[in-house]
């Protein structure tokens, strides 16, 4: 398993980005969501779904962790697209590097972070998110196992860089 793009978000990232970042549609967002260990599907299967409410009716969960929580990200929470016209590359950043998931209890192992485009915070549900990235969460080859710790998920380097 690795990271990746999604079939439907493939060359729309920064178009997605950049929605949410002008704020059009207005109440657009990213949000951050965690899928658990058990019942993970491969990356080709999980690359395929079109929404997040197809991710989450297949065997893939979303984790229960006490003290876990989507993150939503608005126009204020993330920075533009930075355009590097010497090296030909694109990089999307969330406005905050360090992103923590605060005192998560054991229960669910965090394996995979999906980061969706919702076109409507106030009327959106899973049916109308769409995936745009997913991520492998491993420490040293292994899914996070949360223990009441903090969980620290480093973005300096962008969500997506784009060459």
């Amino acid at each position: 398993m690795a990271s990746g793009v999604f079939d439907i978000a493939k060359g729309r990232e920064v178009e997605l980005h950049n929605r949410v970042n002008l704020n059009d549609p207005a109440n657009s967002a990213l949000v951050m969501l965690v899928l658990a260990s058990t019942g993970l599907v491969d990356d080709n299967t999980l690359r395929a779904y079109a929404t997040v409410d197809a991710i989450l009716a297949g065997a893939s969960a979303e984790v229960t962790n006490t003290g876990y929580a989507r993150k939503t990200f608005t126009d204020a929470d993330i920075a533009a697209p930075t355009v590097d016209t010497t090296a030909h590359a694109t990089t999307l950043a969330l406005g905050t590097a360090l992103q923590t998931f605060a005192t998560i209890s054991a229960g669910d192992a965090w394996r995979k972070l999906v980061l969706a485009y919702d076109p409507d915070t106030t009327a959106g549900t899973d049916t109308t998110l769409v995936p745009i990235t997913f991520y492998d969460l491993l420490v040293d080859g292994a899914a996070i196992v949360p223990t009441g710790d903090d969980i620290n998920l480093d973005f300096s380097s962008g969500y997506r860089y784009i060459r």
